[in-house]
């Protein structure tokens, strides 16, 4: 069982930045690929970059890459969303996953484990 705790969300405008971190429970955590996910009001969610259990495999939604960098700290059981250049269509909830397995995937059905969300809001 893992639990996901997301934070760093808030408002901002567009251009600047934010950095997201989601905390992991439990003594597997290194065991895990982690994704980061965001949901737009009246939208299906996304996928927006996800990592391997090691940090060396990465990979982005084509809309974020440039401007969003995912990296992981295993020994503090944390990945984090780096996110520069925003955008109002980035404004969303993002959500942290996780997936038993060491290759980083795209899709939401192969995510084990979610998150609560935390709200990104970018003005214009």
């Amino acid at each position: 069982q893992v639990q996901l705790v997301e934070s760093g969300g808030g408002l901002v405008q567009a251009g600047g930045s934010l950095r997201l971190s989601c905390a992991a429970s439990g003594r597997t955590f290194s065991t895990y690929s982690m994704g980061w996910f965001r949901q737009a009001p009246g939208k299906e969610r996304e996928f927006v970059a996800a990592i391997g259990w090691s940090g060396g495999m990465t990979t982005y939604a084509d809309s974020v890459k440039g401007r969003f960098t995912i990296s992981r700290d295993n020994p503090k059981n944390t990945v984090y969303l780096q996110m520069n250049s925003l955008k109002p269509e980035d404004t969303a909830v993002y959500y942290c996953a996780a997936k038993r397995g060491v290759v980083p995937t795209t899709q939401i059905w192969e995510y084990d484990y979610w998150g609560q969300g935390t709200q990104v809001t970018v003005s214009s």
